[in-house]
């Protein structure tokens, strides 16, 4: 009896401990999902701190709703599941706006225009158009957009949980080419000064980025009130210039 007292007990502890990781109602406390390792737009920092420009962006979207942002790293392959299992209220971090995720989510407005770029090792010369792509390998986050264009140009796709391990199987030869937004990549490249690798053509898509709640969540009208208001006084301008210098919000 002892034993199935002691059992239920530890079960209603485990209910209750799962039940407080989901998250509180607190209507103070905007929870937000983002990987933590995707620079620059959601990396870490000196001293392991948080930050990019996605990071930023949310947080003075937090400033304007009067809300504490408080964030969850999650790898990106199960971002969205977190957030339909409500372990945050939203996603940051570049979801590029498509007709797929347009269905399933409710999106905000975009907050960063950018383009598609094909990277391959230096001396490959056999790549620098989608066509090329087909029947080559690519590195690709599975449920990335990235993914879904190399797919649909012919490429099979090895899955990675991010940027820097799809760079590391292109340079250890285990793929040709990697998709990715040319924003990230020139911050790779600026960051690493890495010779290895070279952009060899462009996807010639241009794509927008917002963030995402559940769908009919009425959180995305107040993001987009947020967002409406720091392009006009220069918020979202200030801070693209100093991670690109240029303003990608527009």
């Amino acid at each position: 009896m002892r034993r199935k007292l002691f059992a239920a007990a530890m079960l209603a502890v485990v209910a209750a401990t799962g039940l407080s990781a989901c998250g509180s109602d607190d209507s103070s406390v905007l929870k937000v999902g983002t990987e933590g390792t995707y620079a620059p737009f959601s990396f870490q920092g000196p001293g392991l701190k948080l930050t990019g420009y996605d990071v930023e962006i949310i947080e003075a979207v937090g400033q304007k709703l009067g809300r504490k942002v408080e964030f969850v790293q999650t790898p990106w392959d199960a971002i969205f599941a977190g957030l339909e299992s409500k372990r945050f209220d939203l996603v940051a971090n570049q979801v590029t706006i498509n007709d797929e995720r347009k269905n399933k989510y409710a999106l905000s407005q975009p907050y960063t225009t950018s383009e598609g770029v094909i990277v391959t090792k230096a001396g490959d010369t056999s790549i620098s158009t989608l066509a090329d792509l087909n029947g080559k390998t690519c590195a690709q986050s599975a449920t990335s957009n990235w993914g879904k264009v190399a797919t649909q140009a012919g490429a099979k796709v090895e899955a990675v949980e991010g940027f820097v391990q799809a760079i590391q199987l292109l340079k250890n030869s285990r793929v040709d080419a990697t998709l990715n937004d040319t924003l990230a990549v020139a911050e790779y490249t600026k960051k690493t000064g890495d010779t290895g690798v070279k952009i060899a053509g462009k996807t010639g898509q241009t794509s927008q980025q917002a963030f995402a709640a559940r769908k009919d969540d009425a959180l995305i009208a107040d993001v987009d009130k947020a967002l409406n208001d720091l392009r006009a006084d220069g918020t979202l301008a200030k801070i693209s210039e100093k991670y690109f210098g240029t303003d990608v919000s527009k």
